[in-house]
């Protein structure tokens, strides 16, 4: 006999959508996980991942709901350029996606977008792949954010204090003669939008915080009142710069911190400092990954690894429950982000097998989870009553 345990609404009849489980296997029914933090480069960057194969990714990973970061070509900071990428969603999304606003005009920080025109088809304003250094301009976006009832999500980087870095400045990169990354070019303007944050009342989100620095920040924010969230990614979880290797797969932005920053954002989970996981899907073409730690360009895959590797380390070691990474990558992102619940996804729990890149509904491939062995695999994900994912038969053995 197989064992299905719904956690999400046990009415839902699985047959209807051509689920037939295995005999002695063991499944979990979850409401369809929501991804605040995913990049489908399109329009303007299809040749590294399109709208079509950016949500096949997210179904085969159990997403039914992302959020699409703006920086493409043209930047959605208008009506006329948001609506460019609407007009793709509508015509290649098998999910629901829901696009981030621009900002500032082009992500350049200098000119507040449209934001007031754009409001009701975004789920929020960010430049994320872009700090935003002038503290005037993230103040007016900031007001005007709150005036239309939106968030700000903020990708904090202070381009000041990166002295030309692409990794940690860790051990690892004094060992190997990289340059480094400060965890200060990260919490240092965390500092500052939370001080900007308690002046305007925004509601102020923080996108992928990877140091210890920034969970503090944030934790001593939320006790003293302020409107503030955060996410963290899987990989920043699971590695640190321990884990590097001299391959592009291990570089992204933030780039993977070292063991005691690990350690703080798991602590951050725990304490519900740490609101959401999301991904920070950030697909390249094969040969813009191929240069190394140093001339890669920025940025991992991960909707189809993040629940598989999550529950392996962190649900199945006993660092969290299931019941909290369901909070944590479908619940708590929908809440904050007020998005309507969608859907379901089943997984098999228990089943071994090893993270093939090269199976990727995704065209991107860099992942730093390239051949570990996992515990989960994604078998069904319904969205909107339609079946956007059913486990290959190949892959059913």
């Amino acid at each position: 006999m197989s064992k299905i345990t719904f956690f999400t609404d046990n009415s839902i009849s699985l047959s209807d959508f051509g689920f037939v489980p295995s005999d002695s296997c063991e499944y979990a029914v979850f409401p369809g996980f929501c991804d605040v933090h995913v990049h489908f480069r399109e329009p303007g960057f299809s040749y590294k991942e399109t709208i079509a194969t950016g949500s096949a990714a997210a179904a085969a990973g159990g997403y039914t709901t992302v959020c699409t970061m703006p920086n493409l070509n043209p930047v959605p900071d208008s009506v006329q350029n948001l609506e460019r990428q609407l007009e793709l969603i509508r015509a290649g999304a098998s999910i629901q996606v829901i696009p981030y606003g621009a900002i500032s005009r082009g992500e350049n920080g200098e000119k507040l977008s449209d934001m007031e025109g754009m409001a009701d088809a975004v789920c929020a304003f960010s430049d994320d792949g872009r700090g935003v250094q002038s503290e005037a301009l993230m103040r007016d976006a900031m007001l005007k954010a709150r005036s239309l009832g939106k968030i700000i999500a903020a990708h904090c980087e202070d381009n000041s204090r990166l002295f030309g870095g692409y990794i940690h400045d860790g051990a690892y990169a004094a060992r190997h003669g990289h340059r480094g990354i400060s965890s200060a070019s990260e919490y240092k303007q965390i500092e500052r939008d939370l001080r900007l944050a308690a002046e305007t009342g925004c509601a102020y989100h923080v996108c992928h915080i990877s140091t210890k620095e920034s969970v503090e920040l944030i934790r001593r924010a939320k006790a003293a009142g302020l409107d503030v969230s955060c996410e963290t990614a899987p990989h920043y979880l699971v590695l640190c710069d321990d884990d590097l290797q001299e391959d592009g797969r291990f570089k992204m932005n933030p780039p993977l911190r070292s063991r005691d920053d690990r350690a703080a954002l798991i602590e951050g989970i725990r304490d519900g400092t740490i609101d959401m996981i999301a991904t920070d899907h950030a697909p390249h073409s094969r040969e813009e990954k191929s240069h190394g730690l140093e001339k890669s360009l920025m940025g991992v895959v991960g909707l189809e690894t993040a629940f598989p590797v999550l529950y392996t380390e962190l649900v199945q070691k006993g660092v969290i429950s299931l019941e909290k990474l369901v909070q944590l990558m479908s619940l708590a992102p929908r809440r904050r982000f007020g998005l309507a619940p969608n859907g379901f996804t089943v997984f098999e729990l228990g089943k071994e097998h090893d993270i093939d890149p090269t199976r990727f509904k995704s065209m991107g491939r860099a992942t730093p989870f390239d051949g570990r062995r996992v515990l989960a695999r994604c078998v069904l994900t319904v969205s909107e009553s339609k079946t956007v994912y059913n486990i290959p038969e190949d892959k059913k053995q």
